[in-house]
């Protein structure tokens, strides 16, 4: 088992394998999942960018320790990640979690929610559910065949990657055209719309779907500006 600690952003995450290690976690944002997972990556990145301390307690899926009766108190549908805050506060669901963070610690880090304009935050409403309608089911879609698939023993099936790429090039197409006039899906301000987008984005670049990115210009400029940030360099660093 290796040890265990709290770390900011500017320091390396040690990692518990045990979700019963009697490490004292009192005082210290502590979160449980694997680096693998891309909703994991999606809080990591947020904590990273929010500048604040904190731990990731692996949860080994395949020992079942997702299905243990601890892991099940704090997730009781036995998925990752879940998030325990400094006092206790437990939460579970990626993007509930980073939204969490952002309104938690407001005022540290990085701003990931805009505040103060109910249009603009609205924008940013509308741009978070873009990320879960047109972006989230048919990328990970295409990573569950051609990566996830083939780590469990099997083989993708490259008709529905076909099926899956053609639908995501369509929405990408109106990506690129709302990328055209302004920086970012929620205007002109990094959110957590774009940050939301990270993980399973650099899966699709990995498993050489990259062309859906590069092919359009507005698009590959957005998605290098989002993926060369330092917190998301942070997150693949520690995979």
């Amino acid at each position: 088992m290796g040890c265990s600690s709290s770390v900011s952003s500017s320091q390396p995450v040690h990692r518990t394998n045990n979700i019963q290690s009697s490490y004292d976690t009192r005082g210290t944002i502590v979160v449980y999942g694997m680096i693998q997972s891309p909703a994991t990556q999606r809080i990591l990145a947020t904590l990273i960018e929010k500048g604040l301390k904190f731990q990731l307690k692996v949860i080994n899926l395949k020992a079942g320790e997702n299905l243990s009766r601890s892991y099940l108190e704090k997730q009781p549908f036995g998925t990752i990640p879940a998030l325990d805050d400094v006092d206790g506060f437990t939460i579970y669901e990626s993007r509930a979690i980073s939204r969490y963070l952002e309104m938690k610690y407001k005022d540290k880090g990085t701003e990931l929610i805009p505040k103060g304009n109910i249009k603009v935050e609205g924008l940013f409403e509308q741009a978070a559910s873009i990320e879960l309608s047109y972006f989230d089911s048919y990328a990970n879609g295409i990573v569950t065949e051609r990566i996830f698939k083939k780590m469990r023993g099997g083989e993708p099936d490259m008709n529905k990657v076909a099926e899956l790429r053609r639908d995501l090039a369509k929405n990408l197409d109106v990506y690129d055209q709302i990328l055209s006039t302004q920086s970012y899906l929620a205007g002109n301000m990094f959110t957590l719309a774009d940050l939301f987008h990270l993980p399973l984005g650099s899966l699709l670049l990995k498993c050489g779907e990259g062309e859906l990115f590069e092919s359009r210009s507005h698009v590959k400029q957005w998605w290098n500006k989002i993926s060369t940030r330092q917190a998301w360099k942070t997150v693949q660093a520690m995979a």
